[in-house]
């Protein structure tokens, strides 16, 4: 059975080390698939290949693997306690302060005392083989401190693979070597008293420029470490969200716990402000949840008995006691983590130009710094300056950029994602989302609230409503639809209970079906009950409406009809129409009736609708509309929309959906909003555009960069370019990469403010509970659980008060509102009740 692994790598250093690692993995028999990220140091490999094979073929081409365990984010483990921190960046610090502090001794006693005549202890004064000695020691200590460039460069010419670090390592070891032999040369002529070939030799010192180039490419480096240290901040930011302790109730006790320790089933208690440990169930409190971190929307949520937690998530006023569902890796936060992480650590399709040109970048560059020298040996150039265009050419050439083009655009567009409640799990589909040009819309829950109420009751002659209800609580009480939960809503405020059926068995995209005291029962669409008596009902005018009319049996008998309908969401028409803006082709796939799904599609705004539907059938729409040769995305968040995502070139899963069409999708939205859809499309677009810049300026860069080494354009223009100038350039060309990567933090997503919108759904889905807004009084004079309860029983009494969560020890009582209430009916009762009222929070 084939499986995937998660791999960290050292010794890379640029592309044509991810191409070697890549190379030597995808030889391994049994691998399948093989994303080494340069950005991440990190290899995701995919197929039945064993570890120590995966391990033996990295380290063979010259470099080191480990591979990363699945752990608890939570934990405390020393061997991988923080995966993102950054460790390179201080110890290039300290090379750099070391480097910088040499180069300036060492640059004052070549450029300060030969060109700007600065002076020298008198020991010096015309002692041309001391001050060559000075320097020959000052570089010699530079290249030490840099001894990594010159470790790595080597090792990777005897693997055969050579790399950026083998061109820094020529550039700088040639021209240390070349000013060697002109030292040795001097000390020669100096015997021989010929003066001019001492001043001569001198000048053809490159010892500076052995040295410059390690420094100057060090302080890229570190740049280019800092910069990458920002790429991940998202990612750190979610990691640091994930609880280190939890408070759990044992054997009558509150005990603190690490987090790990928390088993499912678990009684855990939330005070406010702090953070909720592991995904759970309320069981008992009152409170507004922060629920920013995983939604990126700032408007606290209200919980009460029965209310899903998030880890992560902040817990703001009242005080809950809740039931773990989910603990360890299996955690709403734990699973954004992974997903995060695994997407920064794929590799986007657009990334495979990239990968054929460093794999043979490297090699190429080195031809052309020999092919440099030689031409201008032949035109008599000399050696000095014929080697001094070698080395330019070697330490312009820029692999890095090629290779960082591509992850450091993923990793920022991934965090920039999560940040705002959008989860891409692949770079693939980070990529494939931005390509399309043809979006198809789930019905139920996706445009609309998935959240139907029942409209209209009709019985047939001769059978009761009450007899109609009863039997379609029955049947439909085993059925997780969103249709079948409207009756069950409905029957229970009509005090009715279900009765128990058997050989139940629900049609998908028809019915449902059972047995209750050994009649059968059938619910569903018209099609389904065709051709029992009465099943011709007249119900279209109804559907005009936008209501579906589901049909109820007995025994082939129609006993009657009961009418659902779903609202549209509040930002859904908003959503559909910024998409027809963007150029989409909207298409709403629906199970539902053809009247019924016209209607809603005509208030939302699409394009077309395509209605009577089953799931299988759902997926072959979505080939119809491929067939096209466009792209497709198709959104849903129902089980029938699964294989509908599959089948998609990017599948989007509305977060609040079932497990099943989130696992079948490419992309997650953490919220219940098209909106997100519409900015998951926006971030993906924007992240193609960011990595065809990155890559253009990186192949730009060193078309133009290395023919200017090699002295091209002397000869037109009198262009020319010293090593140095080679290096500083090479050392801020990756630097320039990853900062424009960084710009995809200030894209904006949302055309309106976000927070403005999804307050409105949230107000209205708190309404539809009977709950519209929270408030906080303060109270004087409670001193114990007693004085609480008289309290709270004092506000609850008050018309428009839902529930009240009352804290001596705050002197506070959160109360839950269904409509407003003036603030003198709360003083009021509270001065009744025999405390000091001191106003709202």
């Amino acid at each position: 059975m084939a499986n995937k692994n998660k791999f960290d790598i050292t010794g890379m250093s640029c592309a044509a080390c991810v191409a070697r690692v890549e190379k030597a993995v995808n030889a391994v028999n049994g691998v399948t698939e093989c994303a080494v990220n340069l950005l991440t140091n990190s290899m995701i490999v995919s197929g039945t290949a064993s570890a120590e094979k995966i391990i033996k073929a990295v380290t063979d081409a010259g470099y080191g693997a480990q591979p990363v365990k699945a752990t608890n984010s939570s934990k405390k483990n020393t061997h991988n306690s923080d995966p993102l921190q950054d460790k390179e960046s201080p110890a290039l610090l300290k090379r750099l302060f070391w480097s910088l502090g040499f180069l300036l001794i060492l640059m004052y006693f070549s450029m300060g005392h030969m060109m700007w005549n600065f002076s020298l202890p008198p020991f010096f004064e015309n002692n041309h083989v001391a001050i060559g000695l000075v320097q020959l020691i000052l570089c010699s200590i530079i290249m030490f401190i840099n001894k990594k460039f010159f470790v790595s460069g080597i090792k990777s010419v005897l693997h055969g693979a050579p790399n950026m670090d083998t061109l820094v390592a020529m550039g700088s070891g040639v021209s240390f070597l070349w000013s060697l032999y002109c030292l040795f040369a001097m000390t020669d002529a100096q015997v021989k008293q010929n003066t001019e070939a001492v001043i001569n030799y001198m000048d053809n010192f490159y010892f500076e420029s052995a040295a410059m180039i390690l420094t100057l490419i060090t302080v890229g480096k570190f740049l280019e470490a800092k910069s990458k240290g920002k790429t991940t901040s998202a990612l750190k930011s979610l990691m640091k969200l994930a609880p280190k302790t939890a408070t759990i109730i044992r054997n009558d006790s509150e005990i603190s716990v690490d987090v790990e320790e928390v088993h499912i089933d678990d009684i855990f208690v939330i005070r406010p402000g702090e953070t909720i440990p592991v995904d759970g169930v309320v069981v008992d409190g009152f409170s507004a949840v922060n629920e920013s971190a995983l939604t990126g929307e700032s408007i606290p949520v209200n919980k009460k008995t029965g209310s899903k937690v998030s880890s992560g998530t902040l817990n703001q006023s009242g005080f809950l006691k809740c039931r773990a569902t989910r603990v360890g890796q299996d955690t709403t936060i734990n699973q954004i983590i992974q997903l995060v992480s695994d997407a920064s650590s794929s590799k986007a399709p657009i990334a495979k130009i990239a990968d054929k040109v460093s794999g043979v970048f490297v090699p190429v560059v080195i031809a052309i710094a020999a092919i440099t020298f030689i031409v201008w040996m032949v035109m008599g150039s000399g050696a000095g300056y014929s080697l001094a265009r070698a080395i330019s050419v070697l330490v312009i050439s820029c692999p890095c950029a090629l290779g960082l083009a591509t992850p450091v655009a993923i990793m920022v567009a991934s965090g920039k994602g999560a940040s705002n409640g959008i989860l891409f799990k692949t770079a693939e589909s980070l990529e494939t989302t931005g390509k399309a040009k043809i979006v198809a819309l789930d019905k139920t829950g996706t445009i609309t609230k998935g959240q139907p109420s029942v409209t209209d009751i009709i019985p047939v002659d001769g059978i009761s409503e009450t007899e109609l209800v009863q039997s379609a609580l029955n049947i439909e009480a085993k059925s997780e639809h969103p249709l079948a939960k409207a009756i069950l809503d409905y029957a229970k405020e009509k005090g009715l209970s279900a009765e128990a059926v058997s050989e139940f068995e629900a049609i998908a995209g028809c019915g449902v079906k059972a047995k209750c005291k050994d009649a059968e029962l059938r619910g569903g669409n018209k099609e389904f009950i065709k051709g029992l008596e009465n099943s011709s009902y007249d119900t279209d005018d109804f559907a005009r409406q936008g209501k579906t009319p589901l049909y109820f049996s007995k025994d082939n008998k129609l006993l009657g009809i009961i009418c659902v309908a779903d609202t549209i969401k509040e930002d859904s028409a908003d959503a559909i129409k910024e998409l027809k803006k963007m150029n989409f082709e909207v298409v709403m796939l629906t199970g539902d009736n053809e009247l019924t799904a016209q209607e809603i599609g005509r208030l939302s705004g699409v394009d077309r609708v395509i209605a009577g539907i089953l799931p299988e059938q759902k997926a072959k729409a979505v080939k119809d509309l491929q067939a096209k040769g466009k792209p497709v995305i198709m959104i849903g968040d129902g089980i029938n929309d699964a294989p509908a995502l599959t089948v998609a070139d990017s599948g989007i899963a509305i977060g609040k959906g079932t497990d099943v069409a989130i696992d079948a999708a490419d992309v997650v939205l953490v919220n219940g909003s098209l909106r997100d859809a519409v900015a998951a499309i926006k971030l993906s677009q924007k992240t193609l555009v960011n990595i065809k810049e990155n890559l253009f300026w990186a192949f730009i860069y060193n078309l133009i960069g290395i023919p200017l080494a090699a002295g091209c354009y002397i000869k037109a223009f009198g262009w020319t370019l010293n090593p140095m100038f080679g290096a500083a350039a090479m050392s801020l060309s990756s630097f320039c990469v990853v900062s424009n990567a960084l710009r995809l933090n200030f894209v904006r997503l949302y055309s309106s403010r976000k927070n403005k919108h999804n307050n409105i759904e949230n107000s209205s889905q708190q309404e539809s509970k009977g709950v519209s807004m929270t408030k906080t009084l303060k109270i004087e004079g409670m001193m114990c659980s007693h004085c609480e309860a008289h309290i709270k029983g004092a506000l609850e009494k008050i018309d428009g008060v839902t529930s009240a969560v009352t804290s001596h020890e705050k002197g506070t009582a959160v109360i839950e509102l269904s409509k407003d209430v003036p603030e003198e009916l709360f003083k009021a009762a509270v001065t009744e009740a025999g405390y000091k009222y001191l106003g709202q929070e």
